[in-house]
């Protein structure tokens, strides 16, 4: 085996223990590939812990997912290579996809709950907006097809409905932080849900942050809306939560639908109080059961 490709194996061993070791798998879930050609895939092989992979077990198919050379450990590919496959095809720049459970951006996909922006600026910088997908059953066409339809050119991480998260990049390494990041924001997010609060970043710091991306060479398109929007278009659900309206905006990157909302008895992006607020949460609760409930 030649010294680069076994090295390449290596580190998706390495990167399954970092994975398994951080909680973002169990038992044999998961799965991560790495782009070694224009028809040649790296995938870790179905039935295996994450944590307990050698290279041996490491599979080699090819861009239509058939498994192209025989394993030394007799593995099968991941069931869920379709997935990988989608994304590669996507985007002609993605070296790297790892599908994992993390448990805090997991349970945000399992609820439904758009990952809200404005507030981290690790978060915003390295990771950007974060779609969130409808659940697609797994193994299936619809599971990469509902994630592809998501992909913009600067996305690098979806949350899987009930199911889990998918980011990917440039290369594995790369990949996990992503994953890393998103599980580690999430939860940041849900301990602010038991403080009852969260600052949101204002405009012009929301613009700043999108401007020292760009100057990282970390291109994002929202910044096409600044300073007027769009971080926090999706922020409500969040909001809601913590009985927090946010001076959000709805945006669709156009230029031609821009709508500020203002704070009910209170600062921008802090909880209010009397009638006017509690009215204005029943509205936000009534939109979130209507979107969760189609």
């Amino acid at each position: 085996m030649a010294a680069s490709l076994w090295q390449t194996k290596k580190q998706m061993c390495d990167i399954g223990q970092r994975i398994w070791q951080r909680g973002y798998c169990a038992g044999n879930e998961g799965n991560h590939s790495v782009r070694i050609g224009e028809d040649r895939v790296l995938c870790t092989p179905t039935g295996i812990s994450k944590g307990f992979l050698a290279p041996d077990d490491i599979c080699v198919i090819d861009m239509d997912g058939t498994q192209v050379e025989a394993n030394p450990a007799g593995r099968k590919r991941t069931s869920e290579i379709l997935l990988h496959l989608a994304i590669y095809k996507q985007r002609d720049n993605i070296g790297a996809v790892v599908h994992s459970h993390p448990p805090h951006a997991t349970a945000f996909a399992m609820a439904q709950m758009p990952v809200p922006e404005g507030i981290h600026p690790e978060a915003e910088v390295f990771l950007g907006k974060v779609p969130i997908a409808r659940f697609a059953m797994p193994s299936t066409q619809a599971l990469p097809d509902s994630i592809t339809a998501l992909m913009g050119p600067d996305t690098n991480s979806v949350l899987m409905g009930n199911h889990g998260t998918v980011s990917f990049s440039h290369d594995l390494l790369d990949t996990y932080y992503k994953l890393e990041i998103l599980d580690a924001y999430c939860r940041i997010l849900l301990l602010c849900t038991q403080l009852g609060q969260v600052n949101v970043l204002d405009r012009r710091q929301q613009t700043e942050l999108l401007e020292v991306k760009e100057k990282f060479g970390l291109h994002d398109d929202r910044i096409a809306c600044a300073p007027d929007g769009c971080i926090g278009a999706d922020n409500e659900m969040f909001m809601a939560s913590l009985d927090v309206r946010p001076a959000g905006v709805t945006c669709n990157c156009k230029g031609d639908a821009v709508t500020a909302h203002a704070s009910a008895g209170g600062d921008p992006g802090t909880a209010g109080n009397g009638g006017q607020f509690e009215s204005l949460v029943a509205a936000i609760t009534d939109q979130i059961m209507t979107r969760i409930n189609g």
